[in-house]
């Protein structure tokens, strides 16, 4: 008898890294098949292949290949393109990961086509309805079968919307599964480890940014519309990180979205503020794991700094991942450049004043390595039953 098949999907950059755990402990179970669907949401080489090789997935089995265009045509483009894929293989379960419009996109092929669907980071809200992510995770809770969560936080979203507890399964974040994976193998120095260092201080040269890794600097990452689209509050943001550049030397890896931004206004970086290209996965964690203090926009990796201990201010009014400020060390900024300014400052003098931090690093509860594993193990029990 066929092992049970699932359809896993990939679209955008974090996907492929919470995938990648899930990959590794399919097969150290051995007891479901598998298919690596890619749909091409973030095509170029900086932000998609390069990926693939250094995360450890295999190529794609299937790529659709859509990408461009607004959230209703890049859905309805992914829509089209996947359903002949699911009517061929007729999958035991499609697995979403995430929340961007392939999670969505592929969740909805699916379930109309009765497969059932897992979604991976199930229950996270932010209350903002106005960012697509916000509406992509509910509408792809709404129809999932399995809702596997992070935290305690996205259980009791989850509860309070009306899901039984029959589908919520709380296993902890793949995405810490990724991060102390690949922390590992930067610290076992093995030959990718050690050219993932040589990749970072190639983009620091390249930039003229040696020099600020040679005492206490800061990372900077940004890509959200409404950080970015808006010409005045990029400028803005920009001035205020030029400031703090002038106390913290600032690593900033600039997303291409933000890079076109830039350069439509003519936005160049004052000294201290060194813009370098987007870094692959393990590139970029060697620069900001020894960060003093990372700003950031992205979700996920206000859960990656958590993990480590590593403080992080979020540039947004709200976050979908409250587990971050309760128990980690994440503060919501909001997206006032003084205020960001303000609060950079104050959390630099606090870490001037307490010297070395010696405090044990304090995870969220099952953010130790094993949420794939959990994930597997469930998936597998209810598809063999």
């Amino acid at each position: 008898m066929a092992a049970p098949l699932l359809h896993l999907i990939a679209g955008a950059r974090p996907n492929f890294m919470k995938l990648a755990p899930l990959v590794r402990a399919l097969r150290a179970d051995g007891r479901l098949d598998w298919k690596l669907i890619h749909t091409g949401q973030h095509h170029d080489a900086a932000m998609s292949g390069v990926f693939f090789d250094e995360l450890g997935l295999p190529p794609p089995d299937v790529s659709l290949d859509c990408h461009g265009g607004g959230h209703a045509r890049l859905t309805a483009a992914i829509l089209q393109a996947y359903e002949p894929h699911l009517l061929a293989d007729r999958p035991a379960a499609c697995v979403v990961v995430g929340d961007v419009d392939s999670t969505l996109a592929c969740a909805l092929a699916a379930r109309k086509l009765g497969v059932p669907v897992a979604h991976v980071e199930a229950g996270l809200r932010s209350g903002d309805m106005t960012m697509p992510e916000e509406i992509n995770r509910r509408a792809t809770d709404a129809i999932a079968d399995w809702l596997f969560t992070t935290e305690p936080s996205a259980a009791a979203h989850l509860r309070r919307e009306g899901h039984p507890d029959a589908r919520i399964v709380e296993v902890g974040h793949v995405m810490v599964d990724n991060l102390l994976f690949q922390l590992d193998r930067l610290e076992a120095g093995d030959a990718p480890a050690r050219a993932a260092e040589a990749a970072a201080l190639a983009a620091l040269d390249a930039a003229g940014a040696r020099h600020a890794i040679a005492g206490r600097f800061g990372v900077v990452t940004l890509h959200r519309p409404s950080n970015v689209d808006e010409p005045a509050q990029l400028a803005a943001l920009m001035a205020a990180l030029g400031t703090l550049a002038g106390r913290l030397p600032l690593l900033f890896p600039v997303h291409p979205r933000t890079r076109d931004r830039l350069a439509a206004l003519g936005l160049a970086p004052t000294p201290g503020l060194h813009l370098l290209p987007p870094l692959p996965y393990r590139p970029f964690l060697a620069l900001w794991r020894r960060a003093a203090l990372v700003l950031t926009d992205s979700g996920g990796l206000q859960e990656e700094t958590t993990a480590l201990g590593i403080p992080c201010l979020t540039v947004r009014d709200n976050t979908e991942r409250p587990v971050t400020v309760d128990l980690g060390t994440n503060r919501i900024a909001g997206t006032d450049a003084a205020r960001v300014l303000a609060l950079a400052g104050q959390r630099l003098d606090e870490l001037d004043a307490a010297g070395p931090d010696t405090a044990p690093v304090r995870r969220p509860p099952l953010w130790d390595g094993r949420s794939a594993a959990r994930i597997v193990e469930r998936l597998a029990t209810d598809l063999l039953r």
